[in-house]
C-alpha cells in the first residue's frame, strides 16, 4: 500500500472517531468532549492540508506556518484536555502549572512563526528550523516527564491516557528520526517509509486509547451516579421510616395521654369521690351556704379543666396551678386541717409547660397512700428549682394498712409522657420523711 492510499484511509479513520465523539458531546454536554473534538479537528486540518492534491492551494508561507504551528496548536488543546480527562489541577497541581507555562510558550512560539512567515521582510530559514526543532524536542521531554508523573495516579482512566500519550510520543519521535534520515523515496513508495506515517499511526492509536478511556470514564461515572442514587433512595426511605416512627410516637403519646386523662376523669367521677363531694356539699348547704356556693364553683372548675385538657398535649404551669387550687379546695373541704398545700413557684416560669393533670396525679397519690388527719396533717409543697424544674414533695406518713395497693401507674404515665415528648426523665426520690418528684418544665 502506497502513502497516497494510506493518507485518505488515515483521514477517514480520524473522521470516524471524530463523528463518534461529536455524538457523545451532544449526548453528555461535557467540556471534555468539546476539547477532544477541537484536538481531532486540528490534526485533521493539519494532515488534510498536507495532502499533495490540496497543498497546492496554499502559498509557501501558509504551508510553512501550518507545518510548524498546527501540531503545536493541537498540543495546546491537548494540555487542557489532559486536565479535563484526569482532573490534573486537583490531582497533580505541580504538573498542571507546568502545562500552563508550556501553553504560554506555545503561544509565543506560534507568534514567532507567524512573524517569520507573514510579517518579516525576509525569510529566515535558520530561525524557523531552530525554533521548530527546539519546540518539538521540548514537547518530547515534557511528554516523558508528564507520563512519569501521571503514572503515579495508578487508576484505569490514567492508564488509558498514558498509553495513548506514549503511542503519540513514539510516533512523533519516529517521524522526526525518519525526517532527518530522509528515508522516503517519494510518491508511489510504501506507506510505512513516509515520515508522516509514524505520527499518523501514533495519532490513530492515541485516539483509540482516549476514546476507550472516555467510554470507561463515562461508565464509571454512570455507576457512581447509580450508587449515589441508591444511597439517596436509602436515605430517603430511612427518613420516611423515621418520620413514620415519629408519627406513630405522636399517636402513641396521644393514646397514652388519653388513657391518663380518662383515668384521671374516672378517678374524679367515681362514685366514691362523687359521694364524698356531695356529702360535703350537703353539709355545707345547711350550715354554711356561702362556702357551699364556693365548693360548687371549685368543683365545676375541676371538671371543666379536665374536659378542656382532654385533647391537648401540654398546658401552662399557670393553668395547672389554677386547677390545683380548685382541686385542693375540694380536698380541704373534706379533710379540713388534715391537709396543707404550699406553692412557691417563680413568676418567670408561669408560662412554662407540662402535660395536663400531672400535678393532680401527684397530689392524688400523696392523699391516697398517706395518713391525712388533723393530728398528723399531710403537707404538700410545690416549688421550682434554680434549674427551672418543678418539685412536688409531700411528707411521708404511710398508712399502717394501705387498702389501696400502689400500682405506680400514675408515676408511670407521667414518665411515659415525658419520654414521648423527648424531654428529660422526671426523678423520683423517697427519703425518711419525704416523697419527692421533680419534673422538667418545657420552655
Amino acid at each position: 500500500m502506497t502513502y497516497e492510499v494510506w493518507q485518505p484511509m488515515f483521514i477517514g479513520m480520524v473522521i470516524s472517531i471524530l463523528l463518534l465523539n461529536v455524538v457523545q458531546w451532544i449526548t453528555y454536554r461535557e467540556r471534555i468532549y468539546g476539547l477532544y473534538t477541537l484536538y481531532m479537528l486540528v490534526w485533521l486540518g493539519y494532515f488534510t492540508a498536507r495532502v499533495p492534491e490540496l497543498s497546492t492551494a496554499f502559498s509557501n508561507n501558509d504551508y510553512y506556518f501550518i507545518r510548524a504551528c498546527a501540531p503545536m496548536i493541537a498540543y495546546f488543546i491537548y494540555f487542557g484536555f489532559t486536565d479535563a480527562f484526569i482532573n490534573l489541577r486537583n490531582r497533580l497541581p505541580g504538573l498542571f502549572r507546568v502545562f500552563q507555562y508550556t501553553q504560554l510558550c506555545i503561544a509565543l512560539y506560534v507568534s514567532l512563526q507567524f512573524y517569520i512567515c507573514y510579517l518579516a521582510s525576509d525569510w529566515y530559514p535558520r530561525v524557523y528550523d531552530t525554533a521548530h526543532t527546539a519546540i518539538r524536542l521540548g514537547m518530547i521531554g515534557l511528554a516523558i516527564f508528564g507520563i512519569y508523573k501521571i503514572l503515579q495516579l495508578k487508576d484505569t482512566v490514567a492508564r488509558y491516557f498514558i498509553i495513548g500519550s506514549t503511542l503519540l510520543m513514539v510516533g512523533a519521535v519516529t517521524s522526526m528520526i525518519l525526517t532527518y534520515l530522509d528515508t522516503f523515496p517519494g510518491p508511489g513508495s510504501v506507506f510505512w517509509k513516509a515520515p508522516l506515517t509514524a505520527i499518523q499511526v501514533g495519532i490513530i492509536l492515541e485516539l483509540i486509547c482516549f476514546s476507550l478511556g472516555l467510554g470507561y470514564r463515562q461508565r464509571h461515572a454512570a455507576i457512581r451516579t447509580a450508587v449515589l442514587e441508591q444511597k439517596i433512595e436509602r436515605q430517603q426511605e430511612k427518613h420516611e421510616r423515621k418520620q413514620l416512627e415519629n408519627e406513630l410516637s405522636v399517636q402513641q403519646l396521644r393514646q397514652e395521654m388519653s388513657e391518663v386523662q380518662m383515668k384521671a376523669l374516672q378517678s374524679q367521677l367515681n362514685p366514691h369521690f362523687l359521694f364524698n363531694s356531695l356529702n360535703s356539699l350537703s353539709s355545707l348547704i345547711a350550715d354554711e351556704p356561702v362556702k357551699a356556693e364556693q365548693f360548687v364553683d371549685e368543683m365545676a372548675s375541676v371538671y371543666r379543666y379536665i374536659l378542656q385538657t382532654n385533647d391537648v398535649e401540654l398546658t401552662t404551669l399557670h393553668r395547672e396551678l389554677q386547677f390545683i387550687h380548685s382541686y385542693f379546695h375540694l380536698l380541704q373541704t373534706r379533710y379540713a386541717r388534715g391537709i396543707d398545700l404550699k406553692i412557691d413557684v417563680a413568676n418567670h416560669l408561669m408560662n412554662s409547660q407540662l402535660p395536663p393533670l400531672t400535678l393532680q396525679l401527684l397530689v392524688e397519690n400523696a392523699v391516697k397512700h398517706n395518713i391525712v388527719s388533723g393530728d398528723q396533717p399531710l403537707k404538700i409543697h410545690i416549688s421550682t428549682t434554680e434549674h427551672a424544674w418543678l418539685s412536688v414533695r409531700n411528707t411521708l406518713q404511710r398508712k399502717s394498712v394501705d387498702r389501696v395497693k400502689s400500682t405506680r401507674k400514675g408515676l408511670l404515665h407521667i414518665l411515659t409522657k415525658y419520654k414521648m415528648l423527648g424531654q428529660p426523665t422526671p426523678t423520683v426520690l423517697e427519703t425518711d420523711g419525704e416523697f419527692i418528684v421533680t419534673l422538667p418544665l418545657i420552655r
